[in-house]
């Protein structure tokens, strides 16, 4: 928990910044992979990436704006973060409030911790050991002097019904390919949704399963990665094989991927 008690301050700062410019009219430039940032992005990265070097000082930070401006890491070494400060920007830019802060700390490859929060809606999901995650519910504007001051509610995948799955899609980035994957599936309900809430929800136990068939940057998923994870559940490659960050030499980016809850007995693609 020191971890997410130290960064909660910066990352509620980052919330009011980013709140400040979705009540008002906030201009769009399109990055050269043809993604939108805002100076939301930037803004509330620099206040992240301020906060986590003087917080651990020498640990590298692989943050998605920096990378986008030109910033290189060659080799982020075994122990890194990951930001990405405004997940589901085109949400924002929209004025729907599904979108995110998302902070990674990967160890050897693998996120060992995770925080993703909503500024719109103050859901707070973090994870306070490897098997232990929680929710919590606070406005930007609050101040707790640790995370123990308020509400936690453990956060935990469910078992998934063979029979009828209730499947999270992308609100913005849904494709052909994904939807021939979610065709392999028993799937009864779908719930779209923007941004890395999609693996808040799985973790949670309200959904089973989320694929992602198409081009992602390791910022954009190792929050939800390792919340997943510390509620039972997982993500992996679309062939079954472990996510792995730290990838500086294809430019951070990852395989398709699916989420799911809890371990299944249904041998679809995927499954483990």
């Amino acid at each position: 928990m020191e971890l997410a008690d130290a960064l909660l301050p910066a990352v509620l700062a980052a919330a009011r910044v980013e709140l400040a410019y979705f009540s008002s009219a906030v201009e769009v430039i399109t990055k050269a992979d043809d993604t939108p940032v805002t100076v939301a992005d930037r803004e509330a990265e620099a206040i992240l990436i301020k906060a986590i070097e003087a917080l651990a000082p020498g640990i590298p930070i692989v943050a998605e704006e920096a990378m986008a401006s030109g910033t290189t890491i060659a080799n982020p070494g075994e122990c890194f973060f990951l930001i990405d400060p405004l997940d589901g920007t085109r949400e924002f830019i929209s004025k729907r409030g599904e979108f995110t802060i998302n902070i990674a700390l990967v160890r050897k490859g693998t996120p060992v911790f995770g925080l993703i929060y909503a500024p719109v809606s103050g859901d707070l999901y973090v994870t306070l050991a490897t098997d232990d995650c929680v929710h919590a519910r606070l406005t930007p504007d609050a101040n707790p002097e640790r995370l123990a001051a308020v509400t936690l509610t453990p956060v935990r995948a469910r078992e998934p019904d063979s029979g009828g799955l209730v499947a999270m899609v992308s609100r913005s980035h849904m494709n052909k390919s994904t939807e021939d994957y979610l065709a392999t599936l028993p799937i009864a309900e779908r719930r779209a949704a923007g941004s890395s809430l999609k693996f808040c929800l799985v973790a949670a136990g309200e959904a089973d399963v989320y694929p992602r068939v198409g081009a992602t940057s390791e910022w954009d998923i190792a929050a939800g990665h390792a919340i997943l994870q510390a509620a039972g559940g997982r993500l992996v490659a679309m062939d079954g094989t472990e996510l792995r960050y730290g990838k500086a030499s294809d430019k951070y980016k990852n395989p398709s991927y699916v989420a799911w809850g809890k371990r299944a007995s249904t041998k679809a693609p995927g499954f483990y």
